[in-house]
Order: C-alpha cells, then structure tokens, then sequence
C-alpha cells in the first residue's frame, strides 16, 4: 500500500507491505469553486453581525489580528480580498498584528510569503511581542491571585477588531479559530502562562473536537472576549490549503458554526485501539519543529494501544527548536514520569511546560520514534526513537509484530483526529 504522508512541503511516499492497514483522513470537502466570490458573499451576509462594510467607517482605525508562520492560514489571499472590501479605509488606518503568541517573531521574508509582497510593503505589520511590557496594556485581571490580563496596546486601542483564523481540531482548546487570535495570541506573557498551567492542560476535557465544559476553551472565550470583536472570518482547509468553508461575522457564532463543520468532517470513529500508529505533523508550516510536532504525536496517541509504538514522520527543519525553554524541559528530566512529577508540583513555572507536559503524556502511554531532520542523538536524548531509514525501520518494526496485526496510518496528521467509538 502506497501513502503519501503530508511531509515539508514536498510530502513523502511510505510504502506498507501490508494488508491491515487502516488510513484514517478526514473526509475530503472540495475547495470552494471560487473563494473570492464566497469571501464575498460571507463577508456581506456575516453570522450575527451587519455586513462589514456597514461596520467600518473610512476614518476607523483598524486592527487586524492574523496567525503565525506555524499555521497554515492563508493570510495572503484573506487579506487582499479584505482590503478590497475595506477600499473606503485608508490603508495607513490598517495595522496587521501577527499574533505569536510566546512564539518567536516572525522575520521579513516569512511575513512577505505568509501575506504576499504587495501587503507586507503596503501595510503596517507588527509582530506581537508578549514579554514586551510597553506593548502590552492591561484590560483586566485574571482569576483569583494571577495579576492583570494584558493585550497587544495596538489591538486595545483600535477603533474596530478583526479576527482572522483557521478551524481545525486542536490538542488542547477542543478546535483553533475564534478568540484563540486574541487569547493567547496576542496576550502578554503572564496571561499566557496562566492559560497553559499544568492543572488544566492536564484536565480530561482539555482535548480534540471538545468545546463543552473545556477548561482550555472557557479560558479562551472568557479572555479573548475581554474587549469587543467587531468582525470575524475563519476558514476552514482541505490538503491541498484550498479554503473550504468561510465563516464571518460575529467571533463565538462563528467558532461554533466552523467547530460543528469540522467535527463532522475532521473526526474520525475507529472501533479498536492500534498497537502501531504512523502519523504526519500535517506538513508545513506544521511540521518545522518538534514543539509543534507534539501535535501529531498527540493525534495518534487517541487510538495507540497501551505500551504501542508511535512513528512520526515531521520535517522538523527547524529543530526542537533553539528558542524558548522546551528543549531545556525534555532534556532536564530523566523519564517523561519525572517530568510530569515536577511540572505538577504546585508552584512550578515555566513557558513551554504545556507543550513539554504533553509530550510527556504521550510517551507515559506508547513509545515514540521519529523520522525527521533532527539528529539521532539528540532525540535519543529525550527518550525519541530516532528513524533514520523509515521503510527499514518499519520492516523492522512490523516484522517484529507478525503480519496479522492491525496498522492505523494519519497521513494528514492532526488535521484528522480519530476517536474510539
């Protein structure tokens, strides 16, 4: 059976010589037969909301709040059909916000291709900045004793909001999309370490397709919604980065309305757990590291029976990476036990302790291998299989197990998340 596994930008051909293989994609939704004529339509006939146009007064001014270069929105054509809408609006009253999160800052060259040449000249961008204290402004507190909520001062101090984000499963906010631009994407780093805090992040219903009574997601509605939102627009994205589905108007109609879409159409029943799990990390921008790659592993971790074997196929051109305290975590401890021992003492703080705790709760259940551009040792360091020769890895591997046992692969990784029924 031959797979293309969604890798880099080029993908990657995994050849099963098997017959127990079960694929799981999501089901396929064609691309819009013409986006701009349906971006149109959804922005005049909005969720909830008058059509932006009505909204926008040509001397507002406008913050527009976009995903990083780890998401695979597409800013680009987004924004060019906006500003064609908004064409009454100067385009000095207009500042683009990247919302990174604790993300690092996005670079020239990656902001000219996540917007095109002509916006990224044409316009003003800004990265956020979450430890910047004189680009932040407080807006109001977080619960009990955990200080202020503060937000982007670009964003604060606009006239007029807009949201612009992608719909898909998410590992631990149910789904992306609606007021996860603002909360934690453009939230100052306390905030945002407040979100992540182990007890929630470890919290049962803090996981994919669930919006009800997640910790995560209440989080991010009751801080996003901090300050109004005057317009959205998520979409939803097939393989091929065609839009699907546009969804406009009013931030939490919206965010049900898509989440319910790709519930339905992203979510897939299995009847048994699988002692083998072949996943991608969806491919780029998904896949440039292994922070982000936790995603995937996470996706396969649904349906790996206790103790099996995950492999991950992720470019990870971009390492685990350099920046940020991940790396630190995963290489501190001696056991994926010993680190969710001490993330959960009370007290513990630390950025990326979220992405390390979830990690650690995969390896807790399966064992995990990964085929990518990351060097063996440094894998093996953080108890990671390191792949070097996938088919002979999984000849191995597969060899090892008999051929009459059953093999689940995701080749679209974490944008198809599979459930047991």
């Amino acid at each position: 059976m031959l797979i293309n596994m969604q890798y880099g930008q080029d993908g990657l051909n995994l050849d099963l010589p098997r017959d127990n293989v079960t694929v799981i994609r999501p089901q396929h939704v064609p691309g819009l037969e013409d986006e701009q004529k349906s971006f149109i339509a959804s922005v005049n006939a909005p969720i909830q909301t008058p059509p932006l146009v009505d909204l926008i007064q040509a001397d507002d001014r406008i913050a527009v709040v976009i995903a990083d270069i780890t998401r695979p929105l597409p800013s680009e054509r987004l924004l060019t059909w906006l500003f064609s809408e908004l064409r009454h609006v100067p385009r000095e009253n207009f500042t683009i916000i990247i919302g990174t999160g604790s993300h690092r800052a996005c670079t020239v060259a990656e902001i000219e291709s996540m917007v095109g040449i002509e916006v990224a000249r044409g316009y003003r961008i800004i990265n956020h900045n979450s430890f910047d204290d004189d680009a932040l402004e407080v807006v109001g507190h977080l619960d009990g004793e955990h200080g202020d909520l503060k937000i982007n001062r670009e964003y604060v101090r606009a006239d007029k909001r807009i949201l612009l984000g992608f719909i898909e499963p998410h590992f631990m906010a149910g789904f992306s999309g609606g007021y996860k631009a603002v909360f934690p994407g453009i939230a100052g780093i306390e905030a945002i370490m407040y979100y992540h805090r182990a007890e929630v992040i470890g919290h049962p219903r803090s996981t994919w397709g669930v919006l009800e009574d997640n910790p995560t997601q209440t989080q991010i509605r009751e801080y996003g919604s901090m300050l109004p939102v005057d317009f959205c627009i998520n979409v939803t994205m097939n393989r091929k980065h065609e839009i699907t589905r546009i969804f406009c108007g009013n931030t939490f109609a919206v965010h049900e309305q898509g989440c319910a879409f790709v519930k339905e159409t992203a979510m897939v029943s299995c009847e048994r757990p699988f002692p083998i799990v072949i996943t991608s990390n969806s491919g780029h921008p998904l896949d440039q590291n292994l922070y982000q790659t936790v995603k995937g592993m996470c996706a396969a971790a649904e349906i790996i029976s206790s103790g099996g074997l995950i492999v991950t196929c992720a470019r990870c051109n971009d390492g685990f990476p350099d920046h940020g305290n991940f790396t630190d975590l995963l290489r501190e401890y001696q056991s994926p036990q010993a680190l969710l021992d001490a993330i959960t003492v009370p007290g513990f703080h630390m950025m990326d302790q979220w992405q390390a705790q979830k990690l650690a709760q995969v390896q807790i259940k399966a064992s995990v291998a990964l085929y990518s551009e990351i060097v063996a040792e440094e894998l093996m360091g953080v108890q990671i299989e390191p792949v070097v020769d996938l088919d002979t890895f999984l000849e191995h591997k597969l060899g090892a197990l008999g051929p009459e046992v059953p093999v689940a692969v995701l080749p679209e990784g974490p944008m198809s998340i599979p459930y047991l029924s």
